[in-house]
């Protein structure tokens, strides 16, 4: 379980396709600190720790594996060499929940349509199809590329729905949300919450 806040970026230094794909990731994390088997969300994605170590430089890089389900319902080309990835690590009990509650389990991807300035924070403005469009409401919670955040307006169009985020400096600087441009795409985890209610409300009707 994850909260939503990053606490590193880390860098793909390998990525090699046998059977799963087989991925080091450099951090700045102190890699003597996480266990084999420990869950670090990256990019919004659950994985598990199965080698760590240090680089040449002292550097530490941790190793994952993601499945081909994984690779198939995350953006296109974020398992490359060379890709930065928001980082997080497994909420310990007793730990701040800072923003809310995120299992790392990609439910869709967004697009981005538009981003602009606003003072010393940046709004962006995505599109989601109408599969995810009942799980994205204002001033409710909303995972992108494993940060947490609150959505503004959400706007129905047609066959697609529009929905924005106001990004703080902060978040800005300490993310990969910086590099955004548009008909870029992220990952989408809804809120957990709705994700039940949803289920509930299925079960209701049917019966």
């Amino acid at each position: 379980m994850f909260t939503g806040i990053v606490t590193d970026i880390g860098i793909i230094t390998s990525a090699r396709q046998q059977g799963d794909l087989h991925l080091r990731i450099s951090c700045g994390y102190d890699v003597a600190t996480i266990a084999l088997g420990a869950s670090i969300a990256c990019s919004g994605v659950c994985l598990t720790v199965v080698d760590k170590g240090t680089d040449e430089s002292g550097r530490g890089w941790f190793a994952v594996e993601a499945s081909a389900e994984t690779v198939r319902r995350t953006t296109p080309g974020m398992w490359a060499e060379g890709k930065r990835l928001n980082l997080e690590r497994a909420l310990k009990l007793g730990d701040e929940l800072g923003g809310h509650i995120v299992t790392g389990h990609v439910d869709g991807i967004a697009t981005v349509a538009e981003c602009r300035t606003e003072g010393e924070s940046h709004r962006i403005m995505f599109t989601v199809t109408a599969e995810l469009a009942p799980f994205i409401a204002p001033k409710g919670s909303v995972t992108l590329d494993g940060v947490s955040l609150t959505v503004n307006e959400v706007e129905d169009r047609d066959d697609l729905t529009r929905f924005s985020v106001n990004i703080i400096a902060h978040t800005w600087d300490v993310t990969t949300l910086n590099r955004l441009a548009e008909a870029e795409q992220v990952n989408v985890e809804i809120d957990v919450l709705t994700r039940y209610l949803a289920r509930l409300r299925e079960r209701v009707a049917a019966s």
